[in-house]
């Protein structure tokens, strides 16, 4: 049997086609809004991330990294270090302990001023506890000027 082609009295509530249209709408909405959580935009995001994170990466200067100590990079989690004149590493700057971000390089050690972790500037081995694991090393290129960690 065909609907009627005129509204539904109000006093009836809403007629069985604007629910059912109300209903298709949301569900579309829905399909859209969590699109946004799907697999393809956090891939996006991460890749725009990247990008971003590679092209600071290229432009650490070996002039910024002192002979003897070092520099965090926050952002990107990382610590750079130059042990002995023209020898670069770089670490983790996640404290091994707790997860802090390690707070300053001196005295030939990375430190972290959560809970007064020391690592080696050479090694990133545990120089002072709490921590008992090393940081993990990440490999340094070399190029002209420039510096590159991944």
């Amino acid at each position: 049997m065909r609907e009627p082609d005129h509204d539904c009295p109000a006093a009836q509530g809403p007629c069985r086609r604007t629910v059912l249209a109300s209903a298709g709408a949301l569900g579309a909405l829905g399909t859209v809004a969590l699109a946004g959580c799907g697999t393809s935009a956090g891939a996006a995001v991460n890749s725009a991330g990247d990008a971003a994170t590679s092209a600071l990466k290229a432009a650490i200067s070996k002039v910024a990294i002192p002979v003897g100590g070092g520099k965090i990079f926050p952002d990107q989690k990382f610590v750079v270090t130059q042990p002995t004149e023209g020898s670069f590493k770089a670490f983790s700057a996640v404290c091994t302990h707790q997860g802090c971000i390690v707070s300053d390089v001196s005295g030939g050690a990375i430190n972290c001023g959560c809970h007064g972790s020391a690592f080696d500037i050479a090694t990133g081995a545990v120089k002072q506890g709490p921590a008992t694991q090393p940081l993990p090393e990440k490999t340094v290129v070399v190029s002209g000027n420039g510096i590159t960690v991944t």
